[in-house]
């Protein structure tokens, strides 16, 4: 399917699908010092970097969430952790989710 046939919605993608993703090797204080002030700031650390370097970033906020990765072994271990069956992935993650805001309150100070 070409670019033309494909739906509008679809096309505007099409920028960001050239867009190179690039790692920078540094020093762990250079590290920390990009996480904390993109804290600080409320961005992500890629837009920390872009800001930093005088480039765009979007204009709208980002829906704020938190991502990690799971394997199938990790689902197992939450799985039995949670008493669900390990193909119940939804549920999981909504108890993650409930862990995870659980964690938040048990620690405002």
């Amino acid at each position: 399917m070409s670019v033309k046939q494909r739906p509008a919605r679809w096309q505007s993608s099409d920028a960001a699908l050239k867009a190179v993703q690039v790692a920078f090797d540094v020093e762990e204080k250079v590290l920390e010092t990009v996480r904390r002030t993109a804290f600080e700031e409320n961005r992500s650390t890629s837009d920390q970097i872009r800001h930093l370097l005088g480039l765009t970033t979007a204009s709208r906020p980002k829906r704020p969430r938190l991502t990690v990765s799971l394997t199938v072994a990790d689902y197992a271990v939450l799985g039995e952790r949670y008493g669900l069956a390990v193909d119940d992935r939804l549920a999981i993650k909504e108890r993650v989710t409930r862990e995870l805001i659980d964690f938040a309150n048990a620690t405002k100070g």
